[in-house]
């Protein structure tokens, strides 16, 4: 594999050299300080480009970068539709492990990018002298913040109610349906409440990453092996299993959010939970 060095100059060197290309940019995890650098993190690159048509008319200017395994083109498919407005992006999966995800953005589109930006961008060239403040990446926009007392019982609400459509797919014996629920809507409101919980004890001051995927640094061991278990789901009795537990975890993280910001407790969660264990005693 390529180290992160070559590939830079790689990219940057094709950029010097092609007129169409004005500013490029830098942007993801390689941004940020916070995240450990890894083989596993992609490049994800914009070039701002005078015209795009040339570039999209065949794929052969991309050989700059390697042998290509695998490249999607999510503005040219149509299973998926195109969510990047003018913009044109590639994902590519190159032969020695490094994945480059470059995006064309019409040059007079700058503007309208920077305003949009997550924050964690680089500027890594800048041929036009376009950029007159310096752009410093951060995650300010990915910390954890603190909800209000309505968003804190929204949450609770749509824990509750999807959790009653896991009930009825279990007990209907669908349990693609009941699946489905629980993992797409159900589960991710249990960790935003505990990323809540994390954000009172510790601080709304940092992120845990996307898809939560840092949270298991700042649960208690017994805890996060708890949440762990409940992604067991082959089978009726693990997703029965499964369900209760996110009830448990979820009242416990609720109840803690619920006391230190003061905010009230549903009551909800008594009446759910036993609507809950009266249809697995009718059933099972």
């Amino acid at each position: 594999m390529r180290s992160e060095q070559e590939m830079m100059r790689l990219l940057l060197d094709y950029a010097k050299h092609d007129e169409r290309i004005r500013l490029v940019t830098l942007e993801g995890s390689r941004t940020n300080t916070n995240i450990p650098p890894d083989a596993f993190q992609d490049y994800d690159i914009s070039y701002f480009v005078t015209e795009m048509d040339s570039f999209k008319e065949h794929d052969g200017w991309l050989d700059f970068l390697g042998n290509r395994i695998m490249m999607q083109k999510p503005e040219d498919m149509e299973l998926f539709p195109p969510e990047l407005g003018n913009w044109f992006s590639y994902l590519i999966h190159l032969e020695d492990g490094n994945k480059v995800d470059l995006t064309l953005i019409p040059f007079n589109e700058v503007e309208n990018y920077f305003s949009q930006s997550d924050g964690l961008v680089e500027v890594l060239l800048d041929k036009d002298a376009l950029i007159i403040n310096e752009v410093i990446a951060d995650d300010r926009q990915y910390w954890i913040k603190k909800p209000t007392a309505r968003e804190f019982d929204d949450c609770c609400n749509e824990f509750w109610m999807v959790s009653t459509y896991v009930v009825k797919g279990l007990a209907r014996k669908e349990i693609l349906f009941a699946i489905d629920h629980l993992n797409e809507i159900a589960r991710p409101n249990l960790l935003r409440m505990m990323a809540w919980q994390i954000g009172s004890e510790h601080g709304f001051t940092f992120s845990v990453g996307k898809n939560y995927k840092f949270i298991d640094r700042y649960l208690p061991v017994e805890d996060w092996e708890t949440l762990l278990s409940t992604y067991a789901e082959n089978g009726y009795e693990h997703m029965w299993k499964s369900l209760f537990t996110c009830y448990e975890l979820f009242r416990k993280y609720s109840k803690a959010v619920s006391s230190r910001l003061g905010y009230p407790y549903p009551d909800y969660d008594e009446a759910i939970s036993k609507y809950t264990e009266n249809v697995y005693s009718t059933i099972k």
